[in-house]
């Protein structure tokens, strides 16, 4: 008879022996795509993941500030100008700050840098400026960095979604909206959404059967674990909650995303899904044809129509692409002016320079760029209602594949090589 359920002591048997069949969710999707048939033995661990942005994120910091009895404690708190909450421990006469930040706090001084620029700079070693007003009503300036902060933790509290949305603006006017990075057009003109689809973790575990309380994952690209269900999840769209170190993260899966509604946090997650049974494989064979998208208007995320993320990942281009002979050295560089990670810059008289590692590869470069020296196939949304019938071009997407991928080779890489331990939930999370 022909087995159908294994354990994870087996599991991790296998890995440590160096005969487990790890795939990513691409490769086994891509398998599937080219009509291989893929069965219960051919696979022993799927990795998943998705990068995109997760507004319910938070940070934990505890450093030195100053010498003990300098001050009572301190009562406003800012690093680089974003507004830090400070406590819960009051700290008193320690010299020390304990801290929360919300990563998608805003600069008091500059509309453009938020709290996940700030993680991601503190990821990177740089040096934090940290603004301290005490209960005594005397203000000091310091510098810290990542090196001289005994505690960085990442908190999640509504992280990598196992599906989102396609936004569309049936309206004529245009709107301010974090679902794109410039002025949300009318007239239907305009599509942005988010979500990896097939590469989603929860998309190839929607039951919850593998991911649990305790589950071990990669957030940022470091160590980290699963502390249940994140805020307003539902058996319909779950997402998660979780936490990891900052210490080690990688600056590249993480950083700020700016809106035209203002900055917002990106975040990485990388997730294994042990093939315990047939029901677990049924779900990591699923394709992007397969798993729904819902169009909404983005005033009130009224539904409008349904779609699938096989329509907006099929026959795109993953990563941007830049052709600096292309570049006509306009006065005003529309993609500088516009692109939300800040990964261009224009010098007068030269061309436009393209920082691919800062890159989001949303794609907004490709409509704004007047000398078409950006490019990429963004897809569309074919949209059906009552009324209309249209395909909308894709304008911004706001979920990185690009670096999905990479995040779930990362820890395929992993866990073949032993650096990375899949580990059994401690409790089966429960709708």
């Amino acid at each position: 008879m022909t087995k159908s359920e294994r354990t994870y002591q087996e599991i991790q048997n296998k890995i440590k022996e160096g005969s487990a069949v790890v795939l990513t969710a691409d490769e086994i999707c891509n398998r599937v795509r080219s009509g291989e048939k893929i069965d219960f033995e051919d696979v022993d661990v799927v990795t998943t993941a998705t990068r995109g942005i997760m507004s319910g994120t938070y940070a934990v910091f505890s450093f030195k500030v100053a010498e003990p009895n300098s001050f009572i404690r301190a009562s406003r708190v800012w690093l680089n100008d974003i507004p830090a909450q400070v406590g819960p421990c009051p700290n008193e006469r320690l010299g020390v700050l304990d801290l929360i930040v919300h990563g998608t706090a805003h600069s008091k001084s500059n509309p453009t840098y938020g709290g996940g620029h700030l993680f991601r700079e503190i990821v990177e070693g740089n040096t934090i400026t940290v603004e301290i007003e005490t209960v005594e009503n005397y203000w000091f300036k310091t510098y810290t960095n990542i090196q001289e902060m005994q505690y960085a933790k990442l908190f999640g509290t509504r992280h990598a979604f196992k599906n989102y949305l396609a936004f569309v603006n049936p309206e004529p006017e245009s709107v301010p909206s974090i679902f794109h990075a410039s002025e949300f057009r009318g007239n239907l003109s305009d599509a942005t959404f988010c979500g990896c689809g097939e590469l989603n973790p929860i998309e190839n575990d929607p039951d919850l059967q593998t991911i649990g309380i305790g589950t071990r994952v990669l957030i940022n690209g470091n160590d980290g674990f699963v502390t249940g269900l994140g805020t307003r999840s539902s058996p319909e769209k779950p997402n998660l909650g979780g936490f990891s170190d900052m210490h080690k993260m990688v600056p590249e899966y993480m950083g700020g995303f700016v809106t035209s509604a203002g900055p917002e946090i990106i975040n990485t997650w990388a997730v294994p899904i042990p093939v315990i049974n047939q029901s677990v494989l049924e779900n990591v064979l699923k394709l992007n044809s397969k798993i729904e998208l819902k169009v909404v208007d983005v005033c009130g995320r009224i539904p409008l129509c349904k779609t699938s993320y096989e329509d907006v990942w099929k026959d795109t281009d993953n990563e941007i692409t830049y052709q600096p002979d292309e570049c006509i050295d306009c006065d005003i560089c529309e993609v500088e002016r516009t692109c939300p990670m800040g990964a261009v810059i224009h010098m007068k008289g030269e061309s436009a320079v393209h920082n691919p590692e800062l890159c989001f590869n949303c794609g907004l470069c490709v409509t704004n760029c007047a000398g078409k020296a950006f490019n990429a196939e963004l897809g569309t949304i074919e949209y059906c209602s009552t009324e209309t019938k249209k395909s909308i071009p894709v304008v911004v997407r706001q979920s990185d594949r690009l670096r999905a991928l990479k995040a779930a080779e990362d820890l395929k890489e992993k866990i073949t090589s032993r650096e990375f331990k899949i580990s059994e939930p401690v409790e089966r999370i429960h709708f």
